[in-house]
């Protein structure tokens, strides 16, 4: 059984938003950092945004002001809140949790879901 289930991802032209969902079991929910990254065709992954069980929480600067993480501990679900969106956010999301600290967006994961398209038509 998947250890982190994703679900949001669409179609939405820019300036619109979407809202990224991502359930996990209780071992994975309570490893020290969860967040996402992206990867698009012909690009590097980029990390966008963490949150460490501290709350402490880095973003990409590439989403700052317009991405919002946020967390459910009830329901052991993250959420990205995805504002004022650009053509250049198109990419496949991954949730993903890491076992130690992260001191930046880009983890270190060590488990991900399988991923949600994200797509932004200008």
């Amino acid at each position: 059984q998947a250890r982190l289930q994703e679900s949001g991802g669409g179609s939405v032209q820019a300036g619109g938003s979407l809202r990224l969902s991502c359930s996990a079991d209780e071992d994975t929910f309570s490893l020290y950092c969860m967040g996402w990254f992206r990867e698009a065709p012909g690009k590097e992954r980029e990390g966008v945004v963490v949150v460490n069980r501290d709350g402490s929480t880095y973003y990409a600067d590439s989403v700052k002001g317009r991405f919002t993480l946020s967390k459910d501990n009830a329901k052991n679900t993250l959420y990205l809140q995805m504002n004022s969106l650009k053509p250049e956010d198109t990419a496949m999301y991954y949730c993903a949790a890491a076992p130690r600290r992260c001191s930046g967006p880009h983890g270190p994961f060590i488990v991900r879901a399988q991923g949600t398209q994200v797509i932004v038509s200008s």
